[in-house]
């Protein structure tokens, strides 16, 4: 079946089938020689396998995530009785002018985060429902870092101005709500 597949993918010119064939031949041939022993205990590792494959159609979610992280940060803020106006998926303040662009939707970051909440989820939690459930709990996460990230940038470049907060606190802040997603994953 990963053989035709493959053969299916070189034809129509999509490596992602045929990348997606490799992985399924991967965990097939030791399952044909050696048993669903062997092939238990693979399935995962080869299966994991999938977040090496380009996934490009995912660009898709990007619009929608630029507008709900926006929405929900310009929510957030309006709760917290900073005055600001949403415009599509820009910020606007007295204090602050953000645009939350197609990089700052927070794909990478979901990506990302499904990737290690997968491995976490996988040799951490026992039972299978389990192991799922805090994969797609990693979903909510990487959205809520995202939003925590639009948020701390406004707030930033209010107390310390709109250069620094859109500047050194964009580039760096990232790593920490990431890292902050983790610490809430595990």
């Amino acid at each position: 079946m990963a053989l035709m597949l493959h053969w299916l993918g070189a034809k129509m010119q999509q490596t992602r089938i045929s990348l997606v064939s490799f992985i399924m031949l991967l965990w097939g041939i030791p399952f044909y020689f050696y048993g669903w022993q062997v092939a238990k205990i693979i399935i995962f590792p080869c299966a994991y396998l999938i977040f090496c494959v380009p996934l490009n159609f995912l660009d898709a979610l990007s619009g929608p995530l630029q507008m709900a992280a926006s929405t929900l940060a310009f929510n957030t803020l309006q709760g917290m009785g900073i005055e600001c106006e949403r415009v599509g998926t820009q910020l606007i303040s007295p204090y602050f002018q953000l645009n939350v662009e197609a990089p700052c939707s927070g794909l990478r970051s979901l990506l990302a985060m499904t990737a290690l909440t997968a491995a976490y989820a996988w040799y951490t939690q026992k039972t299978f429902i389990r192991k799922w459930l805090l994969f797609m709990s990693s979903i909510p996460i990487a959205v809520a870092g995202n939003i925590g990230r639009i948020i701390s940038i406004a707030l930033v470049s209010i107390s310390a101005g709109q250069q620094f907060g859109a500047g050194l606190h964009h580039d760096w802040s990232g790593y920490v709500l990431f890292s902050l997603a983790i610490s809430l994953m595990i």
